[in-house]
Protein backbone atom coordinates (compact mmCIF):
# COMPACT_ATOMS: atom_id res chain seq x y z
CA UNK A 1 0.00 0.00 0.00
CA UNK A 2 0.87 3.31 -0.64
CA UNK A 3 1.70 6.11 1.81
CA UNK A 4 -1.25 8.31 1.34
CA UNK A 5 -3.60 4.46 0.98
CA UNK A 6 -2.13 3.75 4.80
CA UNK A 7 -2.42 7.30 5.73
CA UNK A 8 -6.49 7.42 4.59
CA UNK A 9 -6.93 3.83 6.44
CA UNK A 10 -5.48 5.23 9.61
CA UNK A 11 -7.55 8.18 9.59
CA UNK A 12 -10.83 6.10 8.56
CA UNK A 13 -10.57 3.91 11.48
CA UNK A 14 -9.49 6.78 13.65
CA UNK A 15 -12.49 8.67 12.36
CA UNK A 16 -14.58 5.46 13.44
CA UNK A 17 -13.93 5.62 16.66
CA UNK A 18 -14.28 9.12 17.49
CA UNK A 19 -17.95 9.17 16.35
CA UNK A 20 -18.61 5.49 18.54
CA UNK A 21 -17.89 7.45 21.46
CA UNK A 22 -18.77 10.91 20.55
CA UNK A 23 -22.27 9.62 19.40
CA UNK A 24 -23.42 7.92 22.65
CA UNK A 25 -21.81 11.05 24.82
CA UNK A 26 -24.03 10.78 27.64
CA UNK A 27 -22.54 7.03 28.30
CA UNK A 28 -19.58 7.59 27.38
CA UNK A 29 -18.65 11.19 28.45
CA UNK A 30 -20.86 11.73 30.99
CA UNK A 31 -20.34 9.76 33.97
CA UNK A 32 -16.67 9.84 34.59
CA UNK A 33 -17.96 13.80 35.12
CA UNK A 34 -20.89 12.50 37.56
CA UNK A 35 -18.49 10.26 39.19
CA UNK A 36 -15.38 12.63 39.57
CA UNK A 37 -18.11 15.08 40.96
CA UNK A 38 -19.34 12.87 43.54
CA UNK A 39 -15.69 11.83 44.69
CA UNK A 40 -14.50 15.48 45.52
CA UNK A 41 -18.41 15.85 47.16
CA UNK A 42 -17.55 12.85 49.68
CA UNK A 43 -14.11 12.37 49.66
CA UNK A 44 -12.93 15.75 49.07
CA UNK A 45 -15.40 18.11 50.89
CA UNK A 46 -16.61 15.65 53.57
CA UNK A 47 -14.09 12.96 54.53
CA UNK A 48 -11.09 16.08 53.22
CA UNK A 49 -12.26 18.02 56.67
CA UNK A 50 -11.38 15.32 58.54
CA UNK A 51 -8.09 14.30 57.51
CA UNK A 52 -6.77 18.12 57.06
CA UNK A 53 -3.61 18.58 54.78
CA UNK A 54 -1.62 15.60 52.92
CA UNK A 55 1.92 16.13 51.72
CA UNK A 56 1.29 19.98 52.26
CA UNK A 57 -1.66 20.12 49.95
CA UNK A 58 -5.35 20.43 50.88
CA UNK A 59 -6.72 16.91 50.36
CA UNK A 60 -8.67 17.96 47.48
CA UNK A 61 -5.98 19.24 45.66
CA UNK A 62 -3.81 15.93 46.55
CA UNK A 63 -6.49 13.88 45.63
CA UNK A 64 -7.68 16.02 42.52
CA UNK A 65 -4.76 14.14 39.95
CA UNK A 66 -5.82 10.98 41.20
CA UNK A 67 -8.85 11.73 40.16
CA UNK A 68 -7.79 12.81 37.09
CA UNK A 69 -5.71 9.72 36.04
CA UNK A 70 -7.91 7.04 37.60
CA UNK A 71 -11.15 8.65 34.73
CA UNK A 72 -8.40 8.64 31.88
CA UNK A 73 -7.48 4.68 32.90
CA UNK A 74 -10.49 3.60 32.81
CA UNK A 75 -11.83 5.23 30.08
CA UNK A 76 -8.66 4.55 27.60
CA UNK A 77 -9.15 0.93 28.20
CA UNK A 78 -12.80 0.70 28.01
CA UNK A 79 -13.36 2.35 24.64
CA UNK A 80 -11.02 -0.05 22.88
CA UNK A 81 -11.95 -3.66 24.84
CA UNK A 82 -15.57 -2.93 24.11
CA UNK A 83 -14.86 -1.33 20.63
CA UNK A 84 -12.03 -4.00 19.24
CA UNK A 85 -14.95 -6.99 21.10
CA UNK A 86 -17.93 -5.43 19.05
CA UNK A 87 -15.40 -5.25 15.76
CA UNK A 88 -14.92 -9.01 16.45
CA UNK A 89 -18.27 -10.17 17.80
CA UNK A 90 -19.91 -8.73 14.40
CA UNK A 91 -17.37 -10.26 11.93
CA UNK A 92 -15.90 -6.45 11.06
CA UNK A 93 -12.52 -7.48 12.06
CA UNK A 94 -11.40 -10.17 9.75
CA UNK A 95 -12.25 -7.68 6.64
CA UNK A 96 -9.56 -5.66 7.87
CA UNK A 97 -7.23 -8.57 8.97
CA UNK A 98 -6.95 -10.14 5.46
CA UNK A 99 -6.72 -6.61 3.53
CA UNK A 100 -3.14 -5.21 2.70
CA UNK A 101 -3.71 -2.90 5.70
CA UNK A 102 -0.90 -3.37 7.61
CA UNK A 103 -1.45 -4.97 11.07
CA UNK A 104 0.33 -1.85 13.05
CA UNK A 105 -2.18 0.90 11.10
CA UNK A 106 -4.93 -1.00 12.66
CA UNK A 107 -3.76 -0.98 15.74
CA UNK A 108 -3.01 2.25 16.28
CA UNK A 109 -6.43 2.98 14.73
CA UNK A 110 -8.24 1.54 17.83
CA UNK A 111 -5.57 3.00 19.88
CA UNK A 112 -5.66 5.59 18.96
CA UNK A 113 -9.80 6.06 19.37
CA UNK A 114 -9.16 5.21 22.86
CA UNK A 115 -6.40 7.53 23.49
CA UNK A 116 -8.63 10.88 22.29
CA UNK A 117 -11.16 9.97 24.21
CA UNK A 118 -9.08 9.19 27.76
CA UNK A 119 -7.74 12.58 26.94
CA UNK A 120 -11.08 13.87 26.13
CA UNK A 121 -12.64 12.94 29.37
CA UNK A 122 -9.19 14.09 31.17
CA UNK A 123 -9.95 16.91 30.15
CA UNK A 124 -13.94 17.32 31.33
CA UNK A 125 -12.67 15.70 34.77
CA UNK A 126 -10.13 18.57 35.28
CA UNK A 127 -12.76 21.19 33.78
CA UNK A 128 -14.83 19.61 37.30
CA UNK A 129 -12.10 19.41 39.49
CA UNK A 130 -11.73 23.70 39.32
CA UNK A 131 -14.73 24.00 40.86
CA UNK A 132 -14.23 22.16 43.68
CA UNK A 133 -10.49 23.04 44.17
CA UNK A 134 -7.07 24.60 42.86
CA UNK A 135 -4.68 22.90 40.39
CA UNK A 136 -1.47 23.68 40.34
CA UNK A 137 0.77 22.77 37.33
CA UNK A 138 4.14 22.51 38.96
CA UNK A 139 5.70 21.12 35.40
CA UNK A 140 3.30 21.06 32.63
CA UNK A 141 5.31 19.00 30.08
CA UNK A 142 5.64 15.83 32.71
CA UNK A 143 1.80 16.42 32.83
CA UNK A 144 1.37 15.76 29.19
CA UNK A 145 3.89 13.08 29.26
CA UNK A 146 2.69 10.88 31.68
CA UNK A 147 -0.98 11.61 31.09
CA UNK A 148 -0.43 10.39 27.26
CA UNK A 149 2.07 7.27 28.22
CA UNK A 150 -0.61 6.13 30.50
CA UNK A 151 -3.70 6.26 28.27
CA UNK A 152 -1.98 4.51 25.41
CA UNK A 153 -0.70 2.29 27.84
CA UNK A 154 -4.06 1.20 28.81
CA UNK A 155 -5.66 1.79 25.38
CA UNK A 156 -3.41 -1.17 24.30
CA UNK A 157 -4.24 -3.24 26.90
CA UNK A 158 -7.99 -2.97 26.22
CA UNK A 159 -7.18 -3.91 22.86
CA UNK A 160 -5.40 -7.14 24.01
CA UNK A 161 -8.22 -7.97 26.64
CA UNK A 162 -10.76 -7.82 23.69
CA UNK A 163 -8.49 -9.33 21.27
CA UNK A 164 -8.26 -12.63 23.84
CA UNK A 165 -12.48 -12.24 25.58
CA UNK A 166 -14.51 -15.38 24.00
CA UNK A 167 -17.64 -13.38 25.23
CA UNK A 168 -19.11 -9.74 27.37
CA UNK A 169 -18.18 -11.56 30.41
CA UNK A 170 -14.39 -11.90 29.25
CA UNK A 171 -14.42 -8.49 28.24
CA UNK A 172 -14.88 -7.45 31.41
CA UNK A 173 -13.06 -9.90 34.36
CA UNK A 174 -9.93 -7.65 33.85
CA UNK A 175 -11.39 -4.11 34.25
CA UNK A 176 -13.57 -6.02 37.59
CA UNK A 177 -10.98 -8.16 38.76
CA UNK A 178 -7.64 -6.59 38.22
CA UNK A 179 -7.47 -2.55 36.56
CA UNK A 180 -10.23 -1.79 39.48
CA UNK A 181 -8.31 -3.00 42.56
CA UNK A 182 -4.94 -1.59 41.38
CA UNK A 183 -6.43 1.87 40.45
CA UNK A 184 -8.20 2.09 43.91
CA UNK A 185 -4.86 0.82 45.70
CA UNK A 186 -2.80 3.20 43.29
CA UNK A 187 -2.66 6.16 45.76
CA UNK A 188 -5.44 8.01 44.59
CA UNK A 189 -6.84 8.66 47.85
CA UNK A 190 -3.80 8.42 49.89
CA UNK A 191 0.09 8.60 50.23
CA UNK A 192 1.75 5.40 50.46
CA UNK A 193 3.70 6.87 53.35
CA UNK A 194 1.17 6.34 55.57
CA UNK A 195 1.62 2.66 55.49
CA UNK A 196 3.64 0.19 57.58
CA UNK A 197 6.70 -0.32 55.63
CA UNK A 198 5.79 -3.88 54.06
CA UNK A 199 2.63 -2.67 53.03
CA UNK A 200 4.29 0.53 51.00
CA UNK A 201 6.70 -2.03 49.28
CA UNK A 202 3.77 -4.46 48.19
CA UNK A 203 2.15 -1.19 46.84
CA UNK A 204 5.45 -0.56 44.85
CA UNK A 205 4.91 -3.67 42.94
CA UNK A 206 1.46 -1.10 41.63
CA UNK A 207 2.13 -0.13 38.26
CA UNK A 208 -0.53 2.10 38.57
CA UNK A 209 0.66 3.91 41.92
CA UNK A 210 3.78 5.04 39.47
CA UNK A 211 1.21 6.60 36.76
CA UNK A 212 -0.86 8.40 39.84
CA UNK A 213 2.35 9.89 41.55
CA UNK A 214 3.85 10.67 37.88
CA UNK A 215 0.84 12.89 37.37
CA UNK A 216 0.52 14.23 40.96
CA UNK A 217 4.22 15.27 40.52
CA UNK A 218 3.23 16.98 37.43
CA UNK A 219 1.20 19.10 39.20
CA UNK A 220 2.08 19.32 42.52
CA UNK A 221 5.79 18.43 42.95
CA UNK A 222 5.39 15.83 45.27
CA UNK A 223 5.59 11.91 44.74
CA UNK A 224 5.89 8.88 46.38
CA UNK A 225 8.04 7.54 43.36
CA UNK A 226 10.43 9.16 41.39
CA UNK A 227 9.67 10.30 38.14
CA UNK A 228 12.08 9.21 36.34
CA UNK A 229 10.78 5.20 37.24
CA UNK A 230 7.31 6.25 36.17
CA UNK A 231 8.88 7.70 32.60
CA UNK A 232 10.99 4.64 32.12
CA UNK A 233 8.16 1.45 33.17
CA UNK A 234 5.54 3.22 31.20
CA UNK A 235 8.10 3.41 27.86
CA UNK A 236 9.04 -0.02 28.26
CA UNK A 237 5.65 -1.52 28.89
CA UNK A 238 4.09 0.80 25.89
CA UNK A 239 6.48 -1.07 23.71
CA UNK A 240 5.71 -4.30 25.20
CA UNK A 241 2.35 -4.38 24.81
CA UNK A 242 2.61 -2.76 21.34
CA UNK A 243 4.62 -5.27 19.58
CA UNK A 244 3.01 -8.05 21.69
CA UNK A 245 -0.38 -6.84 20.04
CA UNK A 246 0.99 -6.24 16.81
CA UNK A 247 2.07 -10.01 17.25
CA UNK A 248 -1.76 -11.08 17.59
CA UNK A 249 -2.99 -9.28 14.92
CA UNK A 250 -0.64 -10.58 12.31
CA UNK A 251 -0.70 -13.85 13.92
CA UNK A 252 -4.72 -14.05 13.81
CA UNK A 253 -5.10 -16.30 16.01
CA UNK A 254 -9.13 -16.29 17.59
CA UNK A 255 -9.84 -13.99 15.04
CA UNK A 256 -9.55 -15.95 11.67
CA UNK A 257 -9.86 -19.65 12.94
Amino acid sequence: MTPAQISTAFSTIFIKEMKRFLRIWIQTLFPPVITTTLYFVIFGNLIGKAVGDMSGFKYSEFIAPGLIMMAVINNSYANVVSSFFGAKFHGNIQEMIISPLPSTVVLLGFVSGGVARGLLVGLLVTAVSLFFTHLHIYNLWIVIGVVFLTSLLLALAGFINAFYAKNFDGMNIVPIFILGPLTYLGGVFYSISMLPEFWQKVSQLNPILYMVNGFRYGFLGVADTPVSTTFGMLVIMNCVLFLFAVYLLKKGKGILD
